[in-house]
């Protein structure tokens, strides 16, 4: 069987909110594969973001660990932390937070030239993640100029253009039609067959229909585990160096 590419074990958060502390996750455990798509499902507050969060480097658990390709990612200093978001995770947003002082081709440039790209490797990369998400003609434009749902395509974008290991997905499909949303996930799909490992976290019964396997949970618990299609073995895209 493949090792995790990411994995978190006993992942547990507290959170302080008017002098009370909220546990967010209890002692989750996730393991996802290289080339894998994993959706999770559950209720409002139930922990998901929390844990898409702790998983990407961007928050510290309060417990447990979690580890990429093996190494423990909780236990990083913020330098290096910040690179290896940079190298080997790729996040789309439920609201976007594309930089709103730069182009549509700035925004997707930047994660390749964060990751040590040279330009011309920005504006290829660029180009063909346009031509993919299908707005290759509005690469002069601000985010302020496009719609929502160009908006996410362009946030996709940029997830994808220093191909990440693994791809992390926060509801990207929540203020779309059903149309654009199966395009959306089309898009999202398209590293794992060179090992791009996605999980993804949604509302849709539709959207996590298309995963691998189906994750749900409850009061900050992980209560089920469905899976849709037998596991694949495919190749790991990280080199980690931290």
């Amino acid at each position: 069987m493949t090792d995790p590419i990411l994995e978190a074990r006993g992942l547990a958060k507290t959170y302080s909110s008017g002098g009370v502390d909220v546990l967010a996750l209890r002692g989750v455990d996730v393991a996802l594969a290289p080339g894998e798509f994993v959706a999770v499902m559950g209720p409002s507050g139930c922990g998901k973001s929390t844990l898409l969060s702790l998983l990407g480097g961007m928050g510290r658990p309060t417990a447990g660990e979690v580890l990429l390709a093996g190494v423990r990612v909780d236990q990083l200093s913020e330098t290096r932390l910040a690179l290896l978001r940079r190298r080997s995770i790729g996040y789309v947003f439920q609201f976007f937070n594309l930089v709103p002082t730069l182009t549509v081709a700035e925004n997707v440039e930047l994660p390749v030239l964060l990751a040590g790209g040279s330009r011309g490797q920005a504006r290829a990369r660029r180009e063909e993640l346009l031509a993919l998400v299908g707005i290759e003609r509005r690469d002069a434009a601000s985010p302020a100029q496009l719609s929502g749902g160009e908006q996410q395509r362009v946030a996709i974008a940029r997830a994808l253009a220093h191909r990440p290991a693994v791809l992390l997905a926060d509801e990207p499909t929540g203020n779309l039609d059903s149309a654009s949303a199966r395009q959306v996930v089309d898009v999202l799909r398209h590293g794992r067959g060179e090992g791009q490992a996605l999980l993804l976290v949604t509302h849709d019964a539709r959207v996590a229909a298309a995963a691998d396997r189906v994750l749900t949970m409850r009061d900050g618990l992980m209560v089920d585990e469905t899976r849709v299609t037998p596991p694949r073995e495919v190749p790991s895209l990280l080199e980690l160096e931290v």
